[in-house]
């Protein structure tokens, strides 16, 4: 058992928790002995030293999930769905202590954090029915008793390696899945946001999880890399940008592992002139600001059609301008850290560049300490503008006003990324107009946010820069990605024995044939069995 949730270190004299790895039940330190630091981004204060791992952290992490997988595989999937249940129990009891980690690590304000364990909390809830949802199948082929079934049964030992933007959530979308589905797992959290995963662990424990099946191993590309190279690891999931998206994808595909790997997105909203102009800009408002910008399901595009739509554009730039600074609900939190920051000062100032007309200025919100950028409206005049067609991820909305519905769907068919796309309107048959049309993995309907809940599965489209690999993950594809389907045929000679149904027991004296043929029954056996 783990007896501590964290060793502590220290940096400018100030105590501060190490996260270390977590492996076969037991917190150790990385063999490197190396460490970074793990900083607020609200303030940039150090708040926790997290392990830089290599290869000899990550065989011994593959190597304690590979001697797990026997006996883990071995339980009844109503068994392990019974520690999730229990999980399940301790994340609703512990909610606001993990999400009072990811304001302090993420930067995320209450509210969304408190979100953050909600929707990851979500999916565990969603595993605890897999005993009655992985169900196999079996069908009668023949007269001669002839049948055929499948099963689901586990991959081994499967990785995750889950990105800075949703601490808790996303690192769900994996865990209770794969484990229900009766694999073990090694899962690598972002350095940048490792607090919470480590609080995790404990909590997994605690609720019954056997040493082994779940082990993790923090640091940067090198543990990843060893990660998906390992010959244990049969399966990998990855969700992060496109660029490094891609490059696990390609990888796995040349190890022949499976592989589901989310890159980044550029998701466009359109609104029809027919929409409801209040609760769209709400609802734009908060797509586009909410959690800084950082998720892939964030407004990236607004593409406005028709010219009379000055209303919902103003209200749009109220409502953003209205929200402020800060970690209290209904306040935008910081970007991650100063790389992000300075991307997103650079995707404003290009937009400049190429002739955007700036609606709400967020750099105002710059201070010396974090990394501070308020809400960003940007109307273009050109749809090829570099600010419209490239990831900015940050609380930066582009608009552009479209002459037609069909130049809309031309706009948003052209980008390359092919995570999400919506449409506001009040007429049903505009709308399916549109979500017939839209070239996108999940689409809504006067929702800035469509996430699919579960059993539905969360991805894009395969050939854009936003999905790689094979199948989606969370739901039904979760289900699919983390088991493989055996099919088994079988056929049962019928033999009868005459003393089956007299005494039970061992293969009859004689045999009975069928019709009124003579009996080979010993009569003297028979009277003497009455």
């Amino acid at each position: 058992m783990a007896t501590e949730a964290m060793a502590s270190g220290s940096t400018n004299g100030t105590s501060v928790p190490k996260v270390d790895n977590f492996i076969h039940g037991v917190f150790l330190a990385p063999s490197t002995q190396q460490y970074l630091e793990v900083t607020n981004p609200a303030n940039d204060h150090t708040i926790g030293l997290v392990g830089v791992s290599e290869i000899d952290d990550v065989q011994a992490a593959v190597q304690a999930a590979q001697d797990a997988f026997p006996e883990w595989s071995g339980w009844t999937t109503k068994a392990r769905a019974a520690v999730m249940l229990k999980f399940h129990a301790l994340v609703q009891e512990h909610a606001e202590e993990l999400a009072r980690l990811i304001v302090a690590e993420n930067g995320k304000n209450l509210t969304e954090a408190l979100a953050d364990v909600a929707k990851g909390n979500e999916t565990v809830e969603y595993s605890c029915s897999l005993p009655q949802l992985a169900q196999g199948k079996t069908l009668s082929v023949s007269s001669g008793g002839v049948s055929c079934q499948d099963r689901r049964v586990p991959l081994g030992v499967v990785a995750s390696i889950v990105p800075f933007n949703f601490p808790f959530m996303v690192p769900m979308w994996t865990i209770p899945i794969a484990l229900v589905m009766g694999n073990t797992m090694v899962l690598k959290p972002s350095e940048k946001v490792p607090l919470t995963m480590h609080r995790v662990a404990s909590l997994l424990q605690q609720a019954g999880l056997p040493d082994g099946v779940f082990n993790m191993v923090q640091g940067t590309q090198a543990a990843v890399q060893a990660l998906i190279a390992h010959e244990h690891v049969k399966a990998v999931t990855f969700v992060g940008s496109s660029h490094v998206a891609q490059l696990v994808a390609t990888s796995c595909r040349g190890l022949h592992k499976r592989c589901t790997a989310l890159g980044g997105a550029k998701n466009h909203l359109v609104a029809l002139p027919d929409c409801d102009v209040e609760s769209a800009a709400r609802d734009i408002c908060v797509s586009f600001a909410g959690c800084a910008g950082q998720r892939c399901m964030a407004a990236s595009v607004l593409l406005l059609v028709g010219t009379a739509q000055e209303t919902l554009l103003n209200m749009v730039v109220q409502n953003a301008a209205s929200l402020a600074p800060g970690s209290e609900p209904g306040q935008v939190g910081p970007v991650i850290d100063v790389v992000s920051y300075d991307k997103i000062l650079r995707y404003i100032a290009q937009a400049e560049q190429d002739g955007a007309k700036v609606l709400l200025d967020g750099r105002g919100w710059k201070r010396k300490e974090g990394c501070w950028i308020g809400p960003t409206v940007l109307l273009h005049s050109s749809p090829t503008d570099t600010t419209m067609t490239e990831e900015v991820f940050g609380p930066v909305l582009s608009v552009y006003v479209c002459s037609s519905w069909e130049e809309a769907i031309a706009i948003e068919n052209a980008n390359e990324f092919g995570n999400a796309a919506s449409i506001y309107t009040t007429n049903g048959a505009n709308a399916e107009w549109f979500l017939s049309r839209f070239q996108a993995g999940m689409l809504g309907t006067n929702i800035g946010i469509p996430v699919p809940r579960e059993p539905f599965s969360f991805g894009g489209l395969y050939g854009t820069k936003s999905k790689y690999g094979d199948m989606d993950i969370t739901g039904d594809g979760g289900m699919e990605f983390f088991s493989n389907r055996i099919k088994i045929t079988s056929k049962w000679p019928l033999k009868r024995t005459a003393d089956t149904m007299l005494n039970g027991v061992g293969p009859s004296n004689g045999t009975v044939a069928s019709g009124t043929a003579k009996k080979t029954v010993d009569q003297a056996n028979f009277a003497g069995s009455m």
